[in-house]
């Protein structure tokens, strides 16, 4: 099972962007569904956006618009572009790596990277 690990996290103004990435640490073969995950304090965790490896993305209904998933097969990295910062994206944000046929939960998840969005 691949392990992951997320990058990128910081604190940015309103209005501006981030790139996160996540690092596989084995190859993302193209059954594997990558996703980014947050949780903000005393809230659930929450899907922002997922890919498939044929490239198929499903985004959480905050972020639709704002943010792109993306996925480069050949680094074994996942990014997700986030652009127009609201101060309700503050979160942790989490990578998940899964096998198609899995819930997220029985995924691998990485430790996790702030997002603060904060003027």
């Amino acid at each position: 099972q691949v392990q992951v690990a997320e990058s990128g996290g910081g604190l940015v103004q309103p209005g501006e962007s981030l790139r996160l990435s996540c690092l596989a640490s084995g190859r993302i073969l193209d059954f594997y569904v990558m996703g980014w995950y947050r949780q903000a304090p005393g809230k659930e965790r929450e899907l922002v956006a997922d890919i498939t490896g044929g490239g198929m993305t499903n985004y959480g209904r905050s972020v639709k618009g704002r943010f792109t998933i993306s996925r480069d097969d050949a680094q074994n990295t996942v990014y997700l572009q986030m652009n127009s910062l609201k101060v309700e994206d503050t979160a942790v944000y989490y990578c998940n790596a899964r096998i198609q046929s899995l819930q997220p939960e029985f995924g691998s998840w990485g430790q996790g990277t702030q997002v603060t969005v904060s003027s």
